[in-house]
């Protein structure tokens, strides 16, 4: 399976978009694999894992974040419509911080959005009912 990592303006932000493989069924994709991340350089274990609906066009969820010891890292995935999501460097210190880069991240794309910990996410809805999932 193959794994595509872009880079965004703040260059602890990445979208990480997994192979499809599809057929006329429809398609299969890896979404995290740990030994995968860790040959792409992405050593993290996930907390937890959330799921998200929103049921109207321009709901707006955000900014969360959890403070030391508890920060965490987010892995954001759409499964049906898309979002602007957006994450904002909070690291006292950190050349980039309190700046923001932001990307869509959709179903159609099959992209996803990785937020390291100390960054505070969020996202905007651009159609009505979908559905994301945060790891």
């Amino acid at each position: 399976m193959g794994l595509s990592i872009e880079t965004l303006a703040i260059p602890e932000v990445k979208i990480i978009t997994p192979a499809r493989h599809g057929d006329e069924r429809g398609f299969f994709s890896e979404s995290w694999s740990r030994p995968r991340w860790h040959e792409a350089g992405i050593t993290l274990d996930f907390v937890q894992d959330n799921h998200a609906y929103s049921a109207q066009a321009g709901t707006l969820r955000g900014l969360h974040f959890q403070v030391p010891p508890f920060a965490q890292a987010k892995l954001v995935r759409v499964v049906r419509g898309a979002i602007l999501d957006v994450a904002v460097d909070l690291r006292q210190g950190s050349p980039t911080f309190g700046q923001h880069v932001s990307a869509e991240i959709s179903a159609r794309q099959g992209n996803q959005i990785l937020i390291p910990g100390n960054y505070s996410g969020g996202c905007g809805w651009h159609v009505a009912n979908h559905l994301i999932f945060l790891a």
